[in-house]
């Protein structure tokens, strides 16, 4: 790609963004969405003036990193320990029940080869967190009780999924699955999350030392900060977990209250974590729409036949699959009245890019149709742009409410 083609997508991404995001903001819906419409109307779907690229893709991962690394900052960890176990219920029961569905579906009761099935069951297993906590975010709901459950299930059904794809993507190459490299994976993710937080405790207090000791040049703290994001985001990807999980660490350790697993309390200055968010905010506010600009770019709605009745009815059996494994988690969470489950269960509906990487794979390796192909990626769609209406609706049930 050459320099000034480059710019010119960048200029695009960026001004789109924020004009849809005001005008969705000003009427009344959630501005994610009009950066994600930004990307649909660039797109292949519509204008087709944007394509995505791997230098594109390479700044968008830097604004979902930035996204959950204020997600770490804005975290109360006793809230999200509290919480804990009803994030894994929700997280395994979200991750294994459209999976299971997904796959029994597609390969009983369409018929439809084994390999086939189990990649629409992997498509319809993760959330998108990214576009879950930017909801969250718009509505002010980020510190909410539910939204500790939603950040803690949506990131343990993140690494689900991803163990999911490397498994099938094993599978769909070789057609037999490694178990030792399986173990070895799960291993290096288990040891990633016990050791992460500690080293990006330590780390934050050598940053907050620093800063309030030595330094004498301006600008150290995002300076600083961004390279602790992007260092725990590469070794997060070397441990085969998401690189978001690492800036989820690091923000999590720089956080206001965080314990480390051996019991020992690291109390942050609010002052110093005020001056973090502070001098950071910028930064996430530029990288993060590309994100969601990114997330419509990959979306292609050309590909779908409309016409098809095969295409309607498998659509519509998966998406209930899909909607219902998300949802049937958050009800089996006791003492909670149903409103709050709707929301949780609600919250972790959005498959956005997520989905698409399984569809893509999937379609990339011969192993989806066209139709196959064009069924996930409006199920991703539909998944990914109703539950943010749904959840402005639910919330305003519930300040009604009480």
């Amino acid at each position: 790609m050459e320099m000034h083609e480059f710019i010119l997508d960048l200029f695009l991404i960026l001004i789109s963004a924020r004009i849809f995001a005001e005008i969705f903001s000003y009427l009344k819906m959630p501005p994610v969405l009009g950066e994600v419409f930004a990307g649909i109307m660039l797109g292949p779907s519509l204008l087709g003036i944007v394509e995505v690229n791997d230098i594109i893709r390479i700044i968008a991962e830097i604004g979902i990193i930035l996204l959950l690394f204020e997600v770490g900052l804005e975290t109360d960890i006793k809230k999200l320990q509290k919480e804990g176990m009803k994030s894994v219920i929700v997280a395994l029961f979200g991750a294994i029940v459209p999976f299971a569905g997904g796959f029994v579906i597609s390969y009983y009761m369409f018929n439809l080869p084994l390999i086939v099935s189990l990649f629409i069951g992997g498509t319809l297993t993760a959330t998108s967190i990214g576009i879950t906590i930017r909801v969250l975010k718009d509505l002010g709901k980020e510190r909410s009780s539910a939204a500790q459950i939603v950040v803690g299930a949506a990131v343990l059904d993140d690494v689900i999924g991803v163990i999911l794809l490397v498994i099938l993507a094993d599978f769909a190459l070789t057609g037999e699955v490694n178990l030792e490299n399986t173990i070895k994976i799960i291993l290096l993710v288990a040891f990633f999350f016990t050791a992460a937080p500690l080293l990006a405790a330590i780390m934050s207090k050598f940053i907050h030392m620093y800063d309030s000791r030595y330094r004498r040049l301006p600008g150290f703290i995002p300076t600083i900060v961004v390279s602790l994001i992007l260092f725990f985001a590469y070794v997060a990807h070397l441990f085969g977990a998401p690189e978001i999980i690492g800036a989820f660490a690091a923000g999590i350790a720089l956080s206001r209250r965080f314990f480390l697993p051996f019991g020992i309390a690291l109390k942050a200055d609010p002052n110093f974590v005020d001056k973090l968010e502070t001098q950071m905010r910028p930064l996430i506010y530029l990288f993060t729409p590309i994100f969601f600009v990114t997330v419509g770019l990959s979306m292609n709605l050309r590909v779908i036949d409309f016409t098809s009745a095969d295409f309607w009815l498998l659509t519509v059996v998966l998406l209930v699959v899909a909607v219902l494994g998300k949802l049937g988690g958050a009800f089996l969470i006791r003492k909670m009245d149903n409103l709050k489950r709707v929301i949780i269960g609600t919250s972790m509906i959005p498959r956005g890019e997520v989905g698409l990487i399984f569809a893509e794979l999937g379609r990339s390796v011969k192993i989806f149709t066209n139709e196959i192909y064009s069924v996930l990626v409006f199920i991703v769609i539909l998944t990914t742009l109703v539950p943010p209406f749904v959840l402005k609706y639910l919330f305003k049930l519930e300040k009604d409410k009480g």
